[in-house]
């Protein structure tokens, strides 16, 4: 008798409510130190009906003092801060999300997770209690993704995929077409035993021949040059069929970021939660939304599945459809054949769509121009470089250390749940190519403990340490002591100490996490009008936000606020009583299941070699006078493709 094998868990038949998770975060929460809410909904118990009138009740006994409640220990009164703490930020987040302020509510949720984490609970210590906070932790995450997948000028909207496109597709036959693709198959070269029918030639005529199913699969297809390359490689390396690349047709449409928001499955291969084939899920970092680590994952379950099946249709539909239900289907007819399946109804609808959909679309990449996909471009191979690193590091401290945009940084690395890499933990942080060498040197300007919040600031023509100070909203002495210099050294002339190029901007945590303004570096072809659009913010708005009156044109390289700045703060931690900085000088975009590696915003693909240091790679920080030599060489180094 067959092996059972245990389903891939996939698209149950409701997802989490979001009216429920603020409730559920709660009493997650209490469940933490083994406070249950107390019982008060349920009434007295029903009395029997009386044939007659009760009698006259008896003189109440006196009733004994109810014993006092216990104390709280100071960890329990901690934990009840905590509920009070998270809850309010989620209920701000969403508050936010309802009115439709995707990026205010990413703030909040974030905080929600890092109260979490900052709460000093030793939670690896117990088992369970890492467990329960590991469910809070996936639910507020799994909300931050769906809101985000809405796009809010910032994260691109996410597109739906050729299966979406052709869920409601009804199967007609039509011998001619069925004769063509027929006739196609003796050119066409595949590692799969491909076969055409009724069932494949109506996902032909789809993407073939109706505008709607002709667009999505072209996307899809142009999409897949970002990750061609680094796909057909790994599906190389783990020994299965090269033609299993076009799954992520149906999954995702190559889109790592993309999300089933019933299932709340996840990234270009669209995993569950969970750790398949080494796939790491914690509060800082998902890897199903890595394109390589997912990618091999995928791969190996695959060959798994083909191995315990026996047949490359039954693993593709073991796939969807889950590799235990596959095996009882086959048991219960006796046919281990997909097609005999499908005509015999033992399959859903959704899986019997599945394998014709999938073999569709590889007939029609391999003979695009007869199909009519002759304007067919692919988008070029995303190519990086990579550090490995161990500690943590904003991202907008990233893009200020190679010189490229932040949407850019996290689309590099869209693995990432928050603007931050994980701490203490190896992470490959992915730098657009030939930057290795250059953030190498210049993070080393950068105390190792500050990386999570302090700046790196290239010097232009008109920067004062004072001006710079109130860009990023610190003080002036804290800038001027970061740096080694004095509040009235000049920066740049015959009167600059050491002739400085770069700054290091010692902003504190706290403000990085309230940060709400965005900057905008306005690249060639920019006008006012296209980077409000860009951003979702309108013409009056821009204007206003720079001090523009009037007119669309505007320089490269300007820098452009395309958010509301927040108020300054005052602090009581900086030892003068300076305004504090709430916000942060560049992007503090979202990071929903829109940003990715496959939906970069259209001005900027990744991996782009357009947008270049905005300085010399000799520039030399005041903070280290003496450091200029490390940054003299900053060569490229040969990128890879991700």
């Amino acid at each position: 008798m067959p092996k059972v094998i245990p389903s891939r868990p996939r698209r149950p038949c409701s997802g989490i409510r979001r009216a429920l998770l603020a409730p559920a975060c709660i009493l997650l929460l209490l469940s933490l130190t083994g406070c249950t809410p107390t019982d008060t909904a349920a009434g007295p118990a029903r009395q029997p009906a009386q044939a007659t009138a009760p009698p006259l009740p008896a003189p109440a006994a006196p009733q004994p003092a109810a014993p006092a409640a216990p104390r709280l220990t100071a960890k329990q009164q901690r934990v009840r801060q905590l509920i009070v703490q998270v809850e309010a930020a989620y209920a701000a987040g969403d508050a936010d999300y309802q009115k439709g302020m995707l990026a205010e509510a990413k703030v909040q949720f974030d905080r929600a997770v890092d109260l979490m984490l900052a709460s000093g609970l030793d939670i690896k210590a117990d088992p369970q209690l890492e467990d329960e906070f590991n469910k809070i932790v996936d639910q507020v995450n799994g909300l931050e993704m769906e809101a985000l997948k809405q796009g809010n000028g910032f994260v691109p909207k996410e597109e739906i995929t050729p299966a979406e496109a052709a869920s409601d597709l009804t199967f007609a036959e039509d011998p001619n077409l069925v004769a063509k693709a027929t006739a196609e198959l003796a050119t066409t070269k595949s590692d799969l035993p491909l076969v055409v029918n009724n069932y494949v030639a109506t996902f032909i005529n789809f993407f073939a021949y109706t505008q709607k199913g002709h667009n999505t699969l072209q996307h899809s297809f142009e999409r897949s040059g970002r990750y061609k390359a680094m796909i057909q490689r790994v599906l190389a390396e783990e020994g299965v069929p090269q033609d299993l690349i076009y799954l992520a047709v149906a999954e995702s449409g190559f889109q790592p970021k993309a999300i089933d928001r019933r299932s709340r499955a996840g990234g270009m291969w669209q995993f569950m939660p969970g750790p398949y084939y080494g796939l790491t899920r914690n509060a800082y970092v998902d890897e199903r939304f890595d394109p390589e680590k997912s990618t091999r994952a995928y791969a190996r379950y695959m060959k798994f599945l083909h191995d315990e099946l026996g047949d490359w249709y039954l693993a593709m539909a073991a796939y969807d459809h889950g590799a235990g239900n596959m095996q009882h289907a086959v048991q219960r007819t006796g046919y281990a054949d997909f097609w005999e399946l499908y005509k015999r109804n033992e399959l859903p609808r959704e899986t019997e769509n599945y394998v014709p959909e999938i073999l569709a679309a590889i007939i029609i990449a391999n003979h695009p121009h007869q199909y009519g996909f002759d304007d067919l471009t692919l988008d070029p191979p995303v190519l990086t470089d990579t550090a490995t690193i161990d500690y943590s590091i904003d991202l907008r401290l990233v893009s200020d250390l190679v010189g490229a945009p932040v949407d850019e940084i996290e689309a590099l690395n869209p693995s990432l749940l928050r603007m931050v890499t994980p701490p203490e933990a190896s992470f490959d942080l992915h730098l657009p190519a030939g930057t290795a060498t250059l953030f190498g040197q210049r993070v080393a300007l950068v105390p190792e403990a500050r990386r999570n919040s302090w700046r790196f600031h290239a010097v232009v023509a008109g920067d004062t340490l004072a001006s710079v100070a109130q860009e990023y909203r610190v003080p002036l002495a804290e800038l001027a002591a970061a740096n080694q210099l004095t509040t009235r050294d000049s920066l740049t002339g015959p009167t600059s100490p050491t002739n400085i190029e770069a700054l290091v901007v010692p902003v504190p945590l706290s403000a990085q996490a309230l940060a709400r303004t965005r900057l905008y570096t306005v690249r060639r072809g920019d006008t006012l009008v296209t980077i409000a659009d860009r951003c979702g913010v309108s013409l009056s708005q821009l204007r206003r936000w720079n001090s523009i009156p009037s007119g669309i044109r505007v320089e490269p390289g300007r820098r452009l606020r395309v958010a509301e700045p927040a108020p300054a703060r005052t602090s009581s931690t900086h030892r003068r009583g300076t305004a504090a900085a709430p916000g942060a000088s560049t992007p503090n975009s979202s990071k929903g299941a829109g940003t990715a590696h496959g939906a970069a915003p259209a001005q900027s693909k990744p991996g782009s070699t357009a947008h270049k240091p905005a300085h010399p790679q000799g520039a030399k920080p005041a903070a280290h006078p003496g450091s200029s030599a490390a940054l003299k060489s900053a060569g490229a180094t040969k990128p890879s493709q991700q």
